[in-house]
């Protein structure tokens, strides 16, 4: 019987994990530009998502960006759209599809595609300006992504 009942606990844990897999970035499905299932499987953690958009070395969304409920951040941007009300004008989807890759929503736009692995015109290595000798990686994972998302949608008018 405990046989039994270990095995049934050992595969639902299994199909549970199999479950919370991320999306791969060559996997994500956009509709109009934007991404209606989550690319975890779980929630972002919006403090989380907060630490990413302010950081230079991860998201550094601040570099274009002004966000008012970040203001011990400094030299916060101008460049992109003043994100104070992002959680009213768009959806979850939607920001989804914009942190993920803008450009399937807004063609044109500057803003980088933060969870794309392929697809690009001229990928250099870092800042040597040389070709890239090895598979490049998003610039966030899938969790950062989904915590950047729910940080969004905090923000409200």
């Amino acid at each position: 019987m405990k046989r039994s009942i270990s095995a049934l606990v050992a595969s639902v844990g299994l199909a549970t994990a199999a479950f919370a897999a991320d999306v791969p970035p060559s996997d994500v499905t956009y509709t109009d530009g934007a991404i209606e299932a989550s690319l975890t499987g779980t929630p972002g953690i919006p403090e989380d998502g907060a630490k990413v958009i302010s950081s230079r070395g991860l998201g550094n969304c601040v570099a274009c960006h002004q966000i008012s409920a970040l203001p011990d951040v400094p030299w916060q941007g101008n460049i992109g759209p003043m994100l104070d009300g992002a959680g009213d004008r768009w959806s979850e989807a939607q920001l989804r599809g914009i942190v993920a890759n803008a450009k399937m929503l807004f063609e044109g736009t500057m803003m980088p595609a933060f969870y794309k692995d392929s697809g690009y015109v001229r990928p250099g290595k870092a800042f040597t300006g040389k070709a890239a000798d090895d598979t490049l990686t998003p610039l966030l994972t899938a969790q950062q992504v989904e915590d950047v998302v729910a940080y969004l949608s905090t923000l409200k008018e």
